[in-house]
């Protein structure tokens, strides 16, 4: 799961790249760096460091999916109730693609989990 939060983060770090170009504002590079920092300690032997570091990605990716799917879900229900164009429709579209990145890693982070525990159960 350690490399898979790499890869996300690096997702991530890519979204704020092409955000920052765009637009002069690039915060999804934090979480896609911050993604890639829990992933890189997350490759560790010590399987309570790994699940603290696992648990403190799929926060990262909750709030990353929390904060930019709601800025953008506001902006849309503006403008589509007053019936006029986005006002910046560049930084919506991003936040759209980071909220949808975030989703599927705490996703696929909640069924790594589940499967985590039943395997531990089984065993114990």
């Amino acid at each position: 799961m350690a490399k898979l939060t790499i890869v996300f983060g690096v997702l991530l770090t890519a979204a704020g790249l092409w955000a920052l170009w765009l637009t002069g504002h690039g915060h999804p590079i934090w979480f896609g760096l911050a993604l890639v920092l829990c992933g890189v300690l997350a490759r560790t032997e010590d399987t309570r460091k790994r699940m603290i570091w696992m648990h403190i990605a799929v926060t990262i990716g909750l709030i990353g999916f929390l904060i930019p799917g709601i800025m953008s879900t506001v902006a849309l229900v503006r403008a589509h109730g007053q019936g006029v164009a986005l006002a910046q429709p560049v930084i919506v579209h991003v936040q759209l693609v980071v909220a949808l990145i975030c989703l599927v890693f705490v996703v696929l982070c909640v069924r790594s989990f589940i499967a985590a525990r039943r395997g531990r159960d089984a065993q114990g």
